[in-house]
């Protein structure tokens, strides 16, 4: 168990378009991860449920001018998969409010592959 989350945590989740899903909710709460596959989550309550969602690291959401707050309706369309606490949602693209984001391409690569960020300012 812990060599296959060491793992998971050299090469990030895997986006597999098999489980591709859309939902739409309010953000519950945002998550700020540390490390270096984490960044920005958000809870996101759906009419059903609620889920985390991967949404990409804060440098990459800064430079998008990409803000997201509580409380706010949010669209993901993303890749289910089973987290350390249940079901969660890798974001491909996002809808929330006049913004839109393409966080992965067809191929489901970050669009923030091969970027460094400093953590902070």
């Amino acid at each position: 168990l812990v060599t296959s989350s060491l793992f998971a945590q050299k090469t990030g989740p895997k986006y597999d378009f098999a489980n591709e899903v859309k939902i739409k909710g309010t953000i519950d709460e945002i998550k700020m991860v540390p490390g270096d596959f984490e960044g920005v989550h958000v809870m996101l309550k759906t009419s059903s449920e609620t889920i985390l969602v991967h949404l990409a690291p804060e440098g990459f959401l800064k430079m998008l001018d990409f803000i997201a707050n509580k409380g706010d309706s949010m669209e993901v369309t993303g890749c289910k998969i089973t987290g350390e606490f249940g079901p969660e949602i890798l974001a491909r693209e996002v809808v929330s409010g006049n913004n839109s984001l393409t966080l992965r391409d067809k191929k489901g690569i970050p669009a923030w592959a091969g970027m460094k960020f400093t953590s902070g300012d």
